[in-house]
């Protein structure tokens, strides 16, 4: 008798136990399917396992352990991005038992061993004004890639949208006027409409220029794609972010002092530096889509002057990012003017 695979019952746990039986949203089950991407894409680079041949076996003996710690040394996850992939791994083994208590008994007895690592709820990484205008300004190239993720890295910090929002993001959710809004679709399938800022929205107009999203046929397309996806998907994101952090940290190794940053290091910085400019809590809560303002009180706790700051209500969207492009223009001419330093 042949036996059963993850891969074999993947599907259904994904399209019928996760999404009937659970009810979850989509964003939800796609950061489900990322989870096992990334677990598939770990057995192969490192045990030279295909997919299609990991058997419930090959789960066990401590391998789920040692990707969860390839995901924090190798990918550079934090704490709380590896408790949610071990969550989703512990979801899917509670299911595979039910499907065949035998084969999956001893990768569930282990999965459920793994201990979820303790994170502090205020600790986030984020870039000061000086470090966001510094890494707007890398990608300054004139490629399509280059004008592409310079987009995406505006759109990030302006719109302070979730990567999965910005992978979902169709041209039909943008409106173009006097102030440029974007429909986003976040967590439990919940909608909001944010203002970005105008810079943002000029990159974003030349951005669907390029790529004819601005035709009426076009429009229910998604807004950014990569080479082999129509679908730009959060790891995609997630290397872009990478590439210019990297970057970033080599040309300026006094700043960006963070060990990890990610595609939200983008919200969390929008989000502080709103809060700085004197925009409250409360608006920027409803930006953000949270459903509780206590998990936009983090935001507070960043500094001693902000766990006191309190001003009336503005929209300072456009001159953050103002304030932004000169900083920038500055390290720009700055870096020109000491190049000669640094040749030999």
């Amino acid at each position: 008798m042949r036996k059963v695979t993850p891969f074999q019952i993947l599907p259904d746990f994904f399209d019928i136990y996760l999404t009937q039986t659970k009810g979850l949203s989509e964003n939800t089950v796609n950061s489900y399917k990322y989870a096992f991407q990334l677990l598939f894409e770990f057995l192969y680079e490192v045990k030279k396992l295909r997919p299609q041949s990991v058997l419930f076996s090959d789960l066990e003996c401590g391998i789920v352990d040692e990707f969860l710690q390839w995901l924090e040394t190798d990918r550079n996850c934090s704490a709380v991005t590896r408790n949610q992939r071990k969550a989703a791994i512990s979801t899917f083994a509670k299911y595979a038992l039910k499907k065949n208590f035998t084969v999956a008994m001893n990768f569930g007895n282990e999965v459920s061993n793994i201990e979820t690592k303790r994170t502090s709820p205020s600790q986030f990484s984020y870039f000061t004004t000086e470090e966001i205008a510094i890494i707007l300004a890398l990608p300054n190239g004139l490629s399509d890639t280059d004008l592409r993720n310079k987009t995406i890295l505006s759109f990030l910090y302006g719109s302070g949208a979730r990567a999965q929002e910005l992978c979902d993001l169709t041209a039909n959710d943008i409106r173009f006027g006097k102030s440029t809004t974007i429909r986003l679709t976040g967590k439990g399938e919940k909608s909001r409409v944010v203002i970005i800022p105008d810079r943002c929205a000029d990159l974003l107009r030349s951005h669907l220029h390029r790529n004819r999203l601005d035709e009426r046929e076009n429009r229910g397309m998604y807004v950014f794609s990569s080479h082999t996806h129509a679908h730009m998907t959060i790891s995609c994101v997630e290397a872009i972010v990478s590439k210019y952090v990297k970057l970033a940290k080599a040309q300026y190794p006094d700043l960006f002092r963070e060990k990890r940053y990610s595609p939200h290091s983008f919200r969390h910085s929008i989000s502080v530096h709103m809060l700085e400019s004197g925009v409250p809590l409360p608006v920027i809560k409803v930006f953000l889509g949270h459903s509780c303002i206590k998990t936009t009180m983090v935001y507070a706790t960043v500094s001693d002057a902000l766990k006191d700051f309190y001003l009336k209500n503005r929209n300072v969207a456009n001159d953050v990012m103002q304030k932004i492009e000169s900083a920038a223009k500055n390290h720009y001419s700055v870096k020109e003017e000491l190049l000669f330093l640094r040749q030999k």
